[in-house]
């Protein structure tokens, strides 16, 4: 299985077209991994790396063929965000944010044709869907803000940035705590509430250039891991959005959302396969480092002391767990027909994304102790490994919080709301 395309180690019943689609990923995994320790050391994402995936095609991925895209599906994006995971975990998250993107064109088409707008509604809902779905096949590296640091008790996110409409548009005021590819990316897909609403009806969706008047970057922080991501965020003071670069039909997000599969607004798991790639980097690294150093006395590799015995176990353990995990979950969100409910598939996503993570960790954990000293510093991939994959465990969140967010939606038959309109 020498000839395997890292990402059949996840998907390992790949068609033909998804095989072809995992081999341009494959082309660009050595420079990843090339500059990963620089980025994790500097805290700077590789702006090399824009053009590296643009001329590779695939900012595109998961676009439509008919949009300029290379028409690949949640199945794709999940084997490559897995597969750059392995090499270089920030640029693995940033391409996995930019992906998010496309499901504020995907899903807002799908609900088009399940007739959740009225004709009227159409044209605008169709013309933004496509704009962005445009903007990422023609190579057009896109943000996804929404994320904020005003927190609601009620939402798994709160959305405080407002939109007041101007003749010819919108002005955006605001302040976007997480995102990646801040100052990176060509354009910022803003989430933000219409001035005056109460619910997620007046939730809109806007285009920003990155380099617009009244867009400015937080200021950077030292992140424990992940640190080469750009993902400090941004600021919008009055920006000027043109009313086409803006969908801002009331209740479009709510029925964009009904058309997802489950895990809240489409490709989200894709974000779990980044962690789960970087723990199986960090195991086969330790495995192969620990079998070919010998004891002095012996000869025997180190690999086959008790001790060392007992950790990898328990890291081989904790690998397939997360595997498991992600690919109930990849099953449960592609698979035709449906196997699951909506909400069931819902449920199960609250509790696979902590549980994958923190199996993730777990792996990171028992290779930290299984490379003693040597292993214990700052760089290197031991070193990078426990630091980003303790960062999955906020990105994502830890995983109690998904059993009880899960259980929630058990014990009272309904999903809880995802977005919370917050009134500055």
């Amino acid at each position: 299985m020498a000839d395997r395309l890292t990402g059949e180690r996840l998907v390992d019943d790949m068609t033909v077209e998804e095989k072809r689609r995992a081999a341009l990923v494959e082309q660009v995994l050595p420079a990843l991994r090339a500059k990963a320790e620089q980025a994790d050391r500097d805290g700077v994402f590789p702006i090399s790396h824009i053009a590296l995936l643009r001329d590779a095609g695939l900012l595109g991925l998961i676009v439509p063929e008919e949009y300029g895209g290379l028409g690949g599906t949640l199945r794709d994006l999940a084997a490559a965000t897995y597969a750059m995971g392995t090499a270089c975990p920030s640029t693995a998250l940033a391409y996995f944010f930019h992906n998010t993107s496309a499901s504020r064109g995907l899903l807002p088409l799908e609900a088009i044709e399940a007739g959740l707008f009225a004709d009227g509604e159409v044209p605008q809902v169709r013309a933004f869907a496509e704009k962005v779905l445009r903007l990422m096949s023609g190579g057009t590296w896109l943000a996804n803000f929404a994320s904020e640091s005003v927190k609601s008790s009620s939402a798994n996110i709160a959305i405080a940035t407002t939109a007041v409409e101007v003749d010819g548009g919108w002005r955006l005021t605001g302040e976007k705590s997480f995102g990646c590819a801040t100052g990176v990316a060509d354009f910022y897909l803003v989430t933000a509430r219409l001035d005056g609403s109460e619910t997620a009806d007046g939730l809109a969706m806007f285009l920003v250039p990155r380099d617009a008047p009244g867009v400015s970057e937080r200021p950077e922080w030292q992140g424990l891991g992940m640190r080469g991501t750009a993902n400090h965020g941004i600021r919008l003071d009055r920006v000027f959005v043109p009313r086409e670069d803006a969908l801002t039909v009331p209740g479009a997000f709510v029925k964009m959302l009904q058309c997802s599969r489950g895990s809240f607004v489409g490709n989200q798991l894709a974000i779990t396969a980044v962690y789960v790639g970087c723990a199986q980097g960090v195991y086969d690294d330790t495995l192969d480092r620990l079998t070919r150093k010998t004891f002095a006395d012996t000869g025997r590799s180190i690999a086959e002391s008790p001790m060392h015995q007992v950790i990898i176990g328990d890291m081989t353990e904790k690998l397939e767990t997360a595997y498991l995990w992600l690919r109930r979950q990849l099953l449960l969100e592609t698979c035709e027909p449906p196997i699951a409910t909506k909400s069931e598939v819902y449920a199960q996503w609250r509790i696979a994304k902590g549980s994958i993570c923190q199996a993730a960790f777990d792996v990171a954990m028992g290779a930290f102790k299984a490379s003693g000293t040597s292993g214990a510093t700052m760089n290197g991939i031991v070193g990078r490994a426990v630091r980003d994959l303790a960062m999955g465990l906020v990105m994502t969140f830890p995983p109690e919080r998904g059993r009880l967010e899960a259980a929630s939606v058990i014990t009272s038959n309904r999903a809880n709301e995802l977005f919370a309109s917050v009134r500055g």
